[in-house]
């Protein structure tokens, strides 16, 4: 069972034609609705569960610049705007806080690693240094041990995942949007090679625009249509802690584990190392797209057989037959990860576990997300594949999928986002990091 998530309050039936159709109710897919609405345009957002049941309420709370991929630095560099006036934005508070996150190094090896990032980051790199001794000990309250050095950027956030996309949610339904809930899309219609609508469990909706912001769903539901999307599910798992005094704030990961400080004074605990991929027949089915990935990340993802309903079996009400994806957290990995938790910071040692989860990431095969039109298909944008990313990056990863959606010019260059990269022999390169 997922983290309890503020409520979205949606309308009970959907309406018969839109300006645009989003598909997913995440954080990517109420951004883009909220942008939109302020724009004017008639906006209905389908989600076939609770609004941000999945991945968007799931993830750590991470806000961060540090480490990403170099392709994504200028998004996220949009994205920290908006974060930093978002409660003024959505009128809610929503955990945005710049307490710093730092990469925590054991050897001249580790730190090595990181001054390649911030070489290959450039200009984009900001703030983000390698810190050491006395510096790092202040940012590491009641810590037992001593780290060798860490990548830190203070200018780096944290946010709560469980109030901050159903805020966003909110601030779109004010701004015009119509959300509804318990709302799955069978099917996307198309004609003379363009959109034309969406048939939903309630009905159809005639627009001329559709977004897939569904996360791990997307590759289902566009392979409907015959558009193919490499894109496979990866199990993380996460646990959360009662509140705790004396602790560290902000964030940090480690090759142990990795933690936030919550707006309710608990932890964010995860395994940062390692997640899981249940093979299913998506798994044989985009093989060759991900073996570039395989080969570097090998050590660092689990396999097991798929329960899960993504993959495998027929389309036809699939969406109507599983409202939340609820995979089950790996909970002896994460009994594992507290504990080496707890004897790096004695001060959190006995405080109670209040709840386990796990989400499932939409992953790519380089590890950076699709936001792009479909040159075979007018009116299509996808949205997905954010690859564990998408909830830092998601204000303006919905910014600029509203502005593909509009035709106004995109907040950053689209190139590196483009959907026909997986088709036109272009090949994968994904880079390393957190």
């Amino acid at each position: 069972m997922g983290p309890p998530v503020e409520p979205v309050i949606s309308v009970e039936k959907p309406p018969t034609t839109a300006d645009v159709a989003i598909v997913g109710g995440g954080i990517i897919g109420l951004s883009t609705a909220l942008f939109l609405a302020r724009r004017g345009l008639s906006v209905v957002v389908c989600e076939k569960g609770q609004f941000v049941g999945e991945q968007s309420s799931r993830n750590w709370g991470w806000v961060r610049r540090m480490g990403r991929d170099p392709r994504e630095l200028p998004l996220i560099v949009e994205a920290m705007r908006i974060w930093s006036g978002m409660n003024e934005l959505v009128g809610a508070d929503v955990g945005f806080r710049r307490t710093g996150i730092l990469y925590l190094c054991d050897n001249d090896d580790d730190v090595a690693y990181h001054e390649n990032w911030v070489k290959r980051a450039g200009d984009l790199s900001l703030d983000t240094r390698i810190i050491r001794g006395a510096e790092l000990a202040h940012l590491l309250p009641g810590a037992a041990r001593s780290w060798h050095a860490a990548l830190y950027t203070a200018s780096d956030a944290r946010a709560e995942p469980q109030k901050a996309a159903a805020a966003i949610g909110r601030a779109a339904a004010a701004a015009g949007a119509v959300l509804i809930a318990n709302c799955a899309v069978r099917s996307i219609e198309t004609s003379n090679l363009r959109v034309s609508g969406i048939v939903t469990e309630h009905g159809r909706i005639d627009c001329p625009a559709v977004v897939i912001a569904g996360g791990v769903w997307s590759t289902k539901l566009l392979r409907g249509i015959g558009v193919r999307l490499p894109q496979l599910g990866v199990r993380a798992s996460v646990l959360r802690t009662a509140p705790v005094s004396g602790g560290p704030d902000g964030a940090a990961w480690c090759k142990d584990f990795a933690y936030r400080k919550r707006l309710d004074g608990g932890y964010t605990i995860a395994d940062g190392s390692q997640n899981r991929h249940d093979i299913g027949a998506d798994s044989f089915r985009y093989f060759r797209d991900f073996v570039p990935m395989m080969r570097q990340e090998w050590g660092s993802f689990s396999l097991g057989l798929s329960t899960g309903p993504i993959s495998d079996g027929p389309v036809d009400r699939q969406f109507e037959r599983v409202r939340t994806l609820d995979p089950a957290p790996l909970e002896d990995r994460l009994s594992a990860t507290y504990a080496a938790f707890q004897k790096a910071f004695p001060v959190v040692k006995g405080t109670a576990i209040e709840q386990v989860w796990a989400g499932m990431i939409d992953a790519t095969p380089d590890a950076i997300p699709v936001i792009s039109t479909v040159k075979s298909l007018q009116g299509l944008v996808i949205s997905t594949g954010f690859s564990g990313h998408g909830f830092g990056i998601g204000p303006g990863a919905g910014r600029l999928t509203a502005d593909l959606v509009s035709g106004d010019k995109p907040i950053v260059d689209i190139a590196a986002f483009r959907y026909e990269r997986f088709i036109d022999g272009t090949k994968p390169r994904p880079t390393t990091g957190v």
